[in-house]
């Protein structure tokens, strides 16, 4: 057993790692490719050859991230087989098939229009050219579209059929697992988060040539339009984030009730502010939960229900099968300690339709699958020994939910004052000090998206599939010490990765700074 946990506990840090180094490019293609495509379009437009200067530099930053990007992807991708491999049989026909579409559909598209956008200047007409920078950017969007369909199946499983005469979940509705709500909603909010990503990055290596007195027309320039960009795309990103909160309150109220530190709810729950959860405070107990807790009123209830004399359940609440309904009856739900039973039951069920089969009996394998069935809802919590396994890290949710939350009201803060500052002509748009809040704006957009998928991915633990199947059931039955090696070879090798982009990014932007960016051919 502790060979098993040692080796859960790795694998699922070696993917984090994949995850998180993966999460550092794709934002940044997602919002450079349109950021460029509407440069270009300026260009176009126009006529003006400063715009097409001002485009290429650009595009050869995407370039060079986008590049990185699709490296660390495939080795994601193949942790799948190799770390996980009883998820990839258990679900392989649902997962496997938005993935297949984003490498033939998506991955191919990029790859073709990509071509044209960097090499393609002056063997194509214009028209041609901005329309390839389009399509880039559009395939961008399709790949991850369906990357983030197979993530949001995951956590709201849709549009599929447990077989147990193979063992296995089937698809029987694509439709549904390619527009699951969640799927939606989740898509838009990170398309749109990239927006805002990429835009910063803009605003930072611009303030950083305000900084050094270089190429000012260019940097004032790509200032406006990352400004507008990234105010359209913080605001749509808060919006569709409001979405998945009512999204997660329906699907994940166990990730709700962690990212509030909430253990016991109540109607017209507030949402906290400013508190330190209580790192001692487990399920059940009488220990206060968050010190120090200032918070808004009504602010929960109306963040999960768009009410705010909702009830949201806490922790407690939910362990127990304890909920208030709209005219403020107590009713019960399903306890995690029954689900636990039910899981059990259909596991038993389908050891029992295993031995008909074997058997040859008819009668017994359809009674059997009956009970699967009647069971399967919860057939991931057979596997726990105990409610208290799936809550999820309470603390690390509850911090990087306020990370994201104040990095973003902060970012929609900058984009306001830079544009105020761009349309009044202020000369506190190449003061020092200011120049070097965009410059290190750079971070925390990156801090406030990264803190984003700890809150989705950490939030919905122990799950790798929402109810269905927890990492314990989910892995390979490989040694600790294999991963463990593994692990610090992809460490190693991403953080050399993660340099050279960073270097060979700096001496683009060094180099190109001491030329006219707007001249560049």
């Amino acid at each position: 057993m502790d060979e098993l946990i040692s080796t859960v506990d790795w694998s699922r840090a070696q993917f984090a790692l994949t995850a998180m180094y993966h999460w550092l490019f794709v934002p940044l293609t997602i919002g450079l490719s349109i950021i460029v495509a509407i440069m270009e379009t300026i260009y176009y437009k126009t006529g003006d050859d400063k715009w097409k200067g001002i485009t290429k530099f650009w595009m050869t930053l995407f370039g060079i991230n986008f590049a990185c990007g699709v490296a660390t992807g495939i080795i994601l991708e193949f942790e799948f087989g190799t770390n996980w491999s009883n998820y990839s049989w258990f679900v392989g026909d649902i997962f496997g098939a938005p993935l297949a579409i984003e490498g033939i559909l998506a991955f191919f598209m990029e790859s073709t229009f990509v071509a044209v956008m960097f090499f393609g200047w002056k063997k194509v007409s214009k028209g041609f050219h901005l329309a390839s920078t389009w399509l880039t950017a559009l395939g961008v969007c399709i790949s991850a579209f369906w990357i983030l369909v197979a993530n949001a199946w995951m956590q709201n499983p849709v549009g599929m059929q447990f077989d147990p005469e193979q063992m296995r979940n089937v698809m029987d509705n694509f439709w549904e697992v390619a527009f699951n709500s969640f799927a939606l909603n989740k898509f838009f909010h990170t398309v749109f988060s990239g927006w805002v990503l990429g835009a910063v990055f803009v605003v930072g290596v611009s303030s950083w040539l305000i900084l050094r007195k270089s190429n000012l027309e260019t940097a004032k320039k790509s200032l406006k339009v990352s400004a507008w960009f990234g105010l359209i795309g913080i605001i749509l990103t808060m919006w569709t984030g409001d979405g998945s909160a009512v999204q997660v309150a329906k699907v994940q109220p166990m990730k709700l009730a962690a990212m509030e530190a909430l253990y016991d709810g109540k109607v017209g729950q507030g949402l906290i502010a400013i508190g330190i959860p209580n790192p001692d405070k487990k399920p059940g107990d009488n220990q206060e939960a968050v010190y120090g807790e200032i918070s808004i009123p009504y602010g929960l209830s109306i963040l999960a229900n768009h009410n705010p004399k909702s009830f949201v359940p806490g922790i407690n609440d939910l362990i127990d099968g304890f909920s208030i309904d709209d005219n403020g009856d107590t009713i019960s739900t399903v306890s995690y300690a029954q689900r636990i039973e039910m899981g059990k039951a259909a596991q038993e069920a389908l050891k029992e339709y295993d031995e008909a089969k074997m058997a040859n009996d008819t009668l017994a394998m359809q009674l059997a699958t009956a009970k699967v069935m009647d069971n399967f809802k919860y057939f991931g919590y057979g596997y726990l020994q105990s409610p208290d396994e799936a809550v999820p890290p309470v603390a690390l949710t509850f911090y990087a939910f306020r990370v994201m939350v104040f990095a973003g009201s902060y970012l929609l803060l900058l984009f306001i004052v830079i544009i105020i500052l761009i349309y009044r002509k202020s000369p506190y748009l190449e003061h020092k000090w200011f120049t070097w809040i965009g410059i290190l704006s750079i971070p925390v957009v990156y801090l406030c998206s990264q803190s984003g998928w700890i809150v989705a991915e950490v939030g919905r633990q122990p799950w790798v599939i929402q109810n269905l199947m927890p990492t314990t059931a989910a892995i390979s039955d490989i040694p600790a010490s294999s991963v463990q090696i593994t692990f610090w070879i992809f460490a190693a090798i991403f953080t050399l990765l993660l340099a050279a982009e960073v270097s060979i990014m700096l001496r683009y932007i060094s180099k190109a700074a001491k030329n006219n960016i707007e001249t560049t051919d």
